[in-house]
C-alpha cells in the first residue's frame, strides 16, 4: 500500500469511517495539512495549569526577608523579619520619631535617611505599606501623604517590590478582629514572634504588616494583592 506521502498536492486520501457502514468516504486535504497532522502527533502532550494558580505575577515565597512600614511624620514604625521555621526571625523593629518642634522637611528627611540605613543592613526584597485611611481633617491627611511619600520614593530608590494592605485586614489576620485596638495587636504580635515584650504600638503595627504578607503569599487566592 502506498504512503501518504507519495500523493501529490491536493490528491484524495481515502479513509474509513464506522458510520459510514463499510462505505468508502472520500476526504480531501493537501500534503501541507496532512504534514501539518503530523507535527501535532509528535508534539510533546500539553500540560494542565492549576485553576487558582498563586496570585500576583511574584509571591512572597521568593522573598526571604520582609519589612513593614507604618508611614506617619512623627512616628513611623518599621519591623523587619526573616522568613524561617517554626517561627519567623525578628531582625529590626523600632519608630522614626521626629520631636514635634522639627519642620515636616526634616521629619521627611530623617524617614528617608532611616530607612535607607535599614535596607541596608537587612536587605529585604519587598516592602508592606499600611494602607491609607479617610481622614476627616484634611490637614492629617496632607501630612500623613507627605510622610508615606518620602517612604515610598525611598523604597523606591532601592527597587523594593512595595505591597498595601488595610489596617482592618491586618487586625483581622493577627488578632481575628478587625477593630482591635494597638495593645492587641501588639500583645498578638510578641506571641507570634515570641518576643521578649510586646515592641512600642507603631512597630508593632510594622510587624504585623509583615507577617500578614507572609501569611496572604503562603495561600491560593482569588484576590491579587495590591501593589503600588
Amino acid at each position: 500500500m502506498s504512503s501518504l506521502r507519495d500523493f501529490g498536492f491536493g490528491q484524495l486520501f481515502s479513509f474509513f469511517s464506522p458510520a459510514s457502514r463499510g462505505k468508502l468516504m472520500l476526504v480531501g486535504i493537501t500534503l501541507q495539512q496532512f504534514q501539518q497532522m503530523e507535527q501535532r502527533l509528535r508534539a510533546p502532550p500539553r500540560t494542565v495549569s492549576p485553576v487558582l494558580a498563586q496570585t500576583g505575577p511574584v509571591r512572597s515565597r521568593s522573598h526571604q526577608v520582609i519589612l513593614g512600614l507604618d508611614p506617619s511624620l512623627r512616628g513611623t514604625g518599621y519591623g523587619v523579619i526573616r522568613m524561617a521555621r517554626p517561627i519567623p526571625q525578628t531582625l529590626a523593629h523600632d519608630t522614626i520619631r521626629c520631636p514635634a518642634g522639627w519642620e515636616h522637611s526634616r521629619c521627611l528627611a530623617r524617614i528617608a535617611q532611616t530607612l535607607r540605613e535599614v535596607i541596608k543592613k537587612h536587605q529585604p526584597t519587598v516592602c508592606v505599606v499600611e494602607g491609607l485611611f479617610f481622614a476627616q481633617n484634611l490637614q492629617t491627611a496632607i501630612i500623613m501623604g507627605e510622610a508615606r511619600g518620602a517612604a515610598l520614593a525611598t523604597l523606591g530608590e532601592f527597587g523594593l517590590e512595595i505591597y498595601e494592605l488595610a489596617p482592618r485586614k491586618v487586625k483581622q489576620a493577627i488578632v481575628g478582629y478587625g477593630a482591635a485596638q494597638k495593645s492587641a495587636v501588639a500583645k498578638m504580635v510578641q506571641r507570634m514572634l515570641r518576643l521578649a515584650e510586646p515592641p512600642a504600638p507603631d512597630a508593632a503595627d510594622a510587624l504585623a504588616l509583615a507577617i500578614t504578607h507572609a501569611q496572604e503569599n503562603g495561600r491560593y487566592s482569588l484576590t491579587p494583592l495590591k501593589r503600588i
